[in-house]
């Protein structure tokens, strides 16, 4: 049997003040995002948490800019995963309140996740890049 690096969830890291804000944030969109709200709640659930200073430089975290591969089509993306107000998919602003922003959040450069699409097929994400960028809170 073969197994891939994206078959089970790798472990994640996230910074204490934004593991809170995400989880509000979570809680607040169940009633309109039940899918997306319950996938960030497992995801920050199970986060390794670190203060902002000590999160390592290579971890997905809100305002980071990430390049990563789509392994289904084989596509390379760079989005900044951003708070919904601040989303922009034109400007490739992404929401955390999406799919893909809930399975990149805290995933380190070299990780690869399994994760559904807004139509619920299973895609293979693969971290290749993370910048930190600085943004508003």
């Amino acid at each position: 049997m073969t197994s891939s690096k994206a078959t089970r969830r790798p472990p994640i890291h996230m910074i204490d003040t934004e593991a809170d804000r995400l989880t509000d944030l979570a809680i607040g969109a169940e009633d309109r995002l039940p899918e997306v709200s319950e996938m960030l709640l497992e995801e920050i659930g199970r986060a390794n948490v670190h203060t902002a200073a000590r999160i390592p430089r290579d971890v997905v975290t809100m305002h980071a800019r990430v390049e990563f591969i789509d392994e289904a089509n084989g596509a390379t993306r760079i989005v900044q995963l951003v708070w919904p107000k601040e989303a922009d998919i034109s400007a490739g602003r992404v929401s955390i309140l999406t799919p893909v922003g809930a399975g990149l959040i805290g995933l380190r450069e070299g990780q690869s996740i399994l994760w559904p699409d807004r139509e619920g097929h299973r895609r293979a994400l693969t971290i290749v890049k993370v910048t930190q960028t600085a943004g508003a809170a």
